[in-house]
């Protein structure tokens, strides 16, 4: 389901229920090409095959298992031979040690011959037969299918030790090539050359196969046909890569190779290797008995290297511990094996991406991204404040200071956001500034003596505190303009945090203000008109609120066909940073303002702040303590994840053509950061501007 990112299961059987074990099926899975069937076999004696049907309305279902067992039998590999339209044929490679294990001697087991047998599904009968059985010269380990009907001469491919065979039922004789060895090579000649995995290319027009040896180097593998029957196994140098477990040919022209050991890589084939100067070797050229062909490894020619996915395999000793002083332990691990072997290191957190770093010429107090206009996708200024200025920054190519934003730059901000209105507000300890989208500036003071210490904004309401705990209610009134609510109201106790809600949609304001005291509380104050300003519902505090944020989350689920039209059930939550370092979130009631199934977490050793941003296309907490977190909402549960980040000091939404859902964010001075894989020290305090990778993709980094 590629909205929610996950299987969906649409139909289970039980094929075992004793575990894990030599004879329970699962261990090998071979599908018929036109997916009428599957054979599922395990290790030793079982072997099950479940036919597909599919209803008139597509939807699959799988029959009751039909037994293809045998006992006393080790099964080494198995595939699903392309038969066209015939029935369903499955090849293995197997061996009987019946005999072997019934003589004491020994000398049974060096006899026994390892066979290619054949397994038919009579569609017509609802049966499994043995249709053929072979013993082979060689030992073998895999098996490849070839294309058959009209895409090619159909059997199997048979990787054995040193040889390469083709083996197909009827009239068709066994054609045998040896694998070729690298020139001088520094491994021992007695050891066999084996061929390890493999991936099938096929056309309307031709098909190959690319098989790798155990030293990684990929071979290209053709058949010449004369009609239905292979001539020729024809093998060509390709190139070298780490060795993998499993590749796979794309359509469009990649190669992903699972590597056994350290990181999986994906390259893309630039060349088919048709036309170089590659020596060609072929089953028809003359070899005596023992002898084989030899080719000189290279660098890369063939396949350009595009990703890399990051593996762990194998871990071979690991530790946890606290080294990086982060407050969480981290995990050290030894990975791979040989030349390929690392030491990393996992944090727990999402993935951040540093896009740019500029410096300041001070350390800032707080910064805020706007936009010009309400319906702008991307914010146009960036608002730095200090303690005696603000700094205000335009978002283009580059980002530079500008003067004529109408933003009050000679003294610091409180608080800064864009208006329904297509404006802006600002405000600062002595007044607000609203500056409307033609230029023109009106200024709110505020009386006597006072100013103010703390606000909250949303796109058309505003709410001041001034010193002594009086609170100012300002809305914008149908002529665009903000008017203040003439009746104040005064606090029991110093305010310490306010927040404000977006707007709802079809709404003329938010409802609720949260406001936080220093008596240990925090109160939801009403905005209706008819009693306005009065107390809703309480909630006591163990230790007095650094921050609030009010957000609205819940679950979007998505028609798989229509991704643009959602159902959408969301819910007011407040959260609350404390100064202890623990995150409150309760739910908001809209109606009543009551809170309700408050839950709490610890999230580092500083006071935590609190910041709104968007996050999939919906609205996300970023908590910051000694610790960046994350709090969102994804698949029907909420997350609180750390980001995989230095600790940030003040942050804000940003959004831009290069970087859509981003943050923009300030160290302090002495802050340590990372940018592309080099650490250091920041002479200067600077901001910076991360974007988050999609929750649907995170991982340890």
């Amino acid at each position: 389901m590629p909205v929610k990112n996950i299987f969906e299961k649409v139909h289970q059987e039980t094929f075992g229920k004793s575990g894990c074990r030599r004879i329970v099926p699962g261990q090998y899975l071979a599908v018929d090409p036109k997916g009428r069937a599957g054979m599922i076999a395990a290790i030793e004696k079982q072997k099950l095959v479940f036919i597909f049907h599919r209803s008139p309305e597509v939807k699959l279902t799988i029959s009751s298992p039909l037994e293809a067992h045998k006992s006393n039998t080790l099964v080494y590999h198995m595939v699903a031979v392309d038969v066209d339209y015939s029935n369903p044929m499955f090849a293995c490679l197997e061996i009987d040690y019946e005999d072997a294990d019934a003589d004491p001697t020994g000398e049974a087991a060096q006899k026994t011959q390892q066979t290619l047998t054949f397994y038919e599904l009579d569609l017509g009968l609802n049966h499994v037969v043995r249709k053929y059985s072979e013993p082979l010269e060689e030992h073998a380990n895999f098996l490849v299918s070839v294309p058959g009907g009209r895409d090619g001469p159909s059997g199997v491919l048979i990787c054995s030790e040193n040889y390469l065979t083709y083996k197909n039922l009827g009239d068709q004789m066994d054609i045998r090539c040896p694998i070729p060895r690298r020139r001088n090579d520094l491994d021992d000649p007695e050891r066999g050359m084996i061929f390890v995995c493999s991936a099938t290319h096929k056309t309307k027009s031709m098909f190959f196969f690319l098989a790798q040896t155990e030293q990684g180097d990929i071979f290209k593998i053709t058949l010449d046909t004369v009609g239905e029957v292979v001539t020729a196994i024809k093998l060509k140098y390709f190139d070298t890569v780490p060795v993998a477990t499993a590749m796979c040919v794309l359509k469009t022209g990649f190669l992903f190779v699972a590597c056994e050991f350290g990181n999986h890589y994906l390259y893309q084939i630039a060349h088919l290797g048709d036309d170089d100067d590659e020596l060609e070797f072929s089953s028809e050229m003359p070899l005596e008995e023992g002898d084989t062909f030899f080719f000189a490894p290279r660098s890369l020619r063939n396949l350009v290297l595009v990703d890399e996915l990051e593996s762990l395999s194998p871990i071979l000793s690991a530790k946890v511990a606290d080294l990086a002083g982060e407050d969480t332990p981290q995990f050290y691990m030894a990975c791979g094996r040989g030349p390929r072997s690392s030491m990393r290191v996992l944090r727990h957190g999402l993935e951040v991406s540093e896009m740019a770093v500029s410096e300041l010429p001070g350390n800032p107090d707080a910064v805020w991204t706007v936009k010009k206009k309400s319906d702008d996708k991307y914010d146009a200024y960036i608002i730095v404040s200090f303690v005696n200025a603000t700094l205000v920054l335009s978002i283009g190519e580059t980002v530079e200071e500008v003067t004529d934003s109408g933003f009050l730059g000679t003294t610091p901000t409180l608080c800064c956001a864009s208006f329904a209105d297509n404006g802006l507000v600002q405000i600062f300890p002595e007044g607000i500034r609203h500056i409307w989208a033609s230029g023109r500036v009106r200024d709110w003071k505020a009386p006597g003596k006072t100013h103010i210490v703390r606000c909250a904004v949303n796109q058309r309401q505003v709410v001041i505190a001034l010193t002594g705990g009086e609170l100012v209610y300002f809305e914008m009134n149908k002529d665009g303009k903000l008017h203040d609510y003439e009746k104040t109201q005064r606090m029991s106790s110093d305010v310490v945090c306010m927040a404000l809600p977006n707007v709802p949609a079809g709404e003329q304001r938010s409802w609720f203000l949260a406001i936080g005291l220093a008596d240990n509380t925090v109160r939801i104050i009403s905005l209706d008109p008819s009693d306005c300003l009065s107390s809703r519902s309480m909630q006591v505090l163990p230790v007095c609120a650094e921050s609030l944020c009010i957000v609205e989350m819940g679950c979007a689920e998505r028609d798989q066909e229509d991704a643009a039209s959602a159902s959408t059930t969301t819910s007011l939550y407040l959260n609350i940073g404390l100064q202890n370092g623990a995150l409150l979130r309760a739910v908001l009631d809209p109606v009543s303002g009551n809170l309700t199934d408050t839950r709490t977490r610890y999230l580092g050793l500083r006071p935590v702040k609190l910041f709104r941003i968007r996050m999939q296309n919906s609205e996300a907490v970023l908590a910051m303590t000694s610790r960046s977190w994350l709090s969102y909402y994804y698949q029907s549960r909420f997350y609180l994840t750390p980001l995989s980040y230095e600790s940030l000091e003040y942050a804000s939404g940003f959004s831009s053509e290069q970087c859509p859902e981003g943050i923009v964010a300030y160290f302090n001075e002495h802050t340590a950061y990372s940018c592309a894989g080099k650490t250091g020290r920041r002479i200067q305090p600077g901001f910076i501007s991360l974007g988050i990778h999609s929750p649907t993709v995170c991982r340890p980094s």
